[in-house]
């Protein structure tokens, strides 16, 4: 706000702050999702009720509960976890729920990771918001998130200096340079469309199996004198397509393979013609789970280094250079074993019988999951001013800021909503009262002017206070 303000140019100013608050939160936060059972949902830790029970294992809210039942508690945003279910109206939280205000058991179904526990990462750093300045990217499995300079994308900043409070505008998670001032990362947001941690990876078979390959980038490196660099940057090859052939076909198949000129690479789109200009005897079908005969294995070759790699990394961390080891005297490679999948990865799965198994027992990775989000709250961005002046706004429709703050207030407890609505009312008499003499004159109404109310509201309840 400048020096002076007319009264429409204030209330002008407070609807955008309204309309940006109805951007920012436009879902209705009534309503628990402890009935809908484990869902992939946003998820809280409560710090204040997990200090108040500091032996219980730690426990997560849903979005509604962190605002109706734990507003005044100190949270921590986990973000999405799948098949989770709120822990708000459980015996496992003495913190009662006032939406879901039926006492249930503990869910013995939540999976609690080291997220519930206010650390991330494998190298187990808490995370502090206010100090983070690198960007830490979740994992598509086990949803736990990581640094960027311990994916290797980065070297570790030597100082942790507070992140600026402007951030600049673009996409979400995106790993780009920030306002934080480090350089860009190894391999940016643009680049992949989704992160799987080096653990899950080799818990994985059909991730395990192409890692490193086209499309399925990793980070790797000969030496620690060298630089890190990307393997896995070549095109994918087109394989949304693929032919099962039956036991009588193989050989056949095998030997026009190799006497044809343009044989397809192994995981390449194959034509559907002829063999020798007559109809094939075995009518080739999709690839699915239900297919009478299993077809070989379609992953594109891997690299016997990233094969090494991440046997290794079964094993323990990668080998130190100058220890004893029995690949000393060849080229291996170093690095975590994490991958980053580019975009259109769902499609380019082996579905064979070695591959599908792991894939459909993560359902996620065949197709893409939904993460709950609350229903939408019709009142959101709805609003007037009903001031008694000519300063109204016009072209606003809806409910006012009293009543919506009013609906906001039913849904806290009782005591609380009690001295919400007695200062609430308080205020807006005494602000009615201070503007509408510059509303019924048409003067300017100055910073100095709002200021002056404020500060004197202020005095007035540290004096009551005393």
């Amino acid at each position: 706000m400048g020096d002076s303000a007319t009264l429409t140019s204030v209330l002008e100013s407070q609807a955008s702050l309204v309309q940006e608050a109805a951007l920012a939160l436009p879902h209705q936060f009534s309503q628990c999702t402890y009935a809908l059972g484990h869902i992939r949902q946003a998820v809280y830790l409560c710090l204040t009720c997990a200090r108040a029970s500091p032996s219980s294992s730690p426990r997560g809210i849903c979005s509604a509960c962190s605002i109706a039942c734990h507003t005044d508690h100190e949270q921590l945003e986990l973000f999405p976890k799948r098949d989770f279910r709120c822990d708000c109206p459980t015996r496992a939280l003495a913190h009662p729920c006032t939406l879901h205000t039926a006492l249930e058991e503990p869910n013995e179904g939540n999976v609690y990771g080291r997220n519930f526990e206010a650390v991330f990462c494998r190298c187990g750093r808490p995370y502090d918001a206010e100090k983070e300045r690198e960007t830490m990217i979740q994992c598509l499995a086990c949803e736990d998130w990581f640094h960027e300079s311990c994916l290797n994308l980065r070297e570790r900043p030597l100082s942790r200096e507070p992140t600026p409070a402007a951030e600049p505008a673009g996409d979400d998670g995106a790993s780009d340079a920030s306002s934080s001032g480090l350089p860009p990362p190894l391999i940016s947001a643009d680049d992949y469309d989704a992160l799987v941690c080096s653990e899950c990876v080799r818990k994985i078979d059909a991730l395990r199996r192409v890692a490193g390959t086209p499309g399925v980038l990793m980070v790797v490196r000969a030496s620690e004198d060298e630089s890190w660099r990307v393997v896995g940057e070549n095109e994918p090859k087109d394989v949304s397509v693929l032919d099962v052939v039956g036991e009588g076909d193989k050989g056949e198949l095998e030997n026009d393979a190799r006497n044809a000129p343009d044989a397809p690479v192994t995981g390449e789109k194959r034509e559907r013609s002829p063999v020798g200009g007559q109809e094939p005897q075995a009518k080739r079908a999709r690839v699915s789970p239900e297919a009478g005969s299993s077809p070989e294995c379609l992953a594109p070759p891997q690299d016997p280094r990233i094969t090494e790699l991440l046997s290794t990394l079964d094993s323990g961390p990668p080998p130190k250079e100058g220890g004893n080891c029995e690949s000393q005297n060849k080229e291996r490679y170093l690095g975590a074993g994490d991958v980053f999948l580019t975009e259109g990865w769902r499609d380019r799965w082996c579905r064979c019988k070695h591959c599908l198994p792991s894939l459909q027992a993560r359902p996620y990775l065949l197709e893409e999951e939904e993460t709950y989000e609350p229903p939408e709250d019709p009142d959101s961005g709805m609003f007037s001013y009903n001031l008694p002046c000519t300063a109204r706004l016009t072209g606003t429709v809806g409910l006012s800021l009293e009543e919506l703050g009013m609906r906001a207030l039913q849904r806290l407890p009782r005591e609380k909503a009690i001295n919400g609505i007695m200062a609430f009312n308080a205020m807006r008499d005494d602000l009615m009262k201070h503007l509408r003499p510059f509303a019924e004159g048409g003067q300017e109404v100055t910073e100095a002017d709002i200021r002056a109310f404020f500060d004197a509201r202020i005095q007035d309840i540290q004096s009551k206070r005393r």
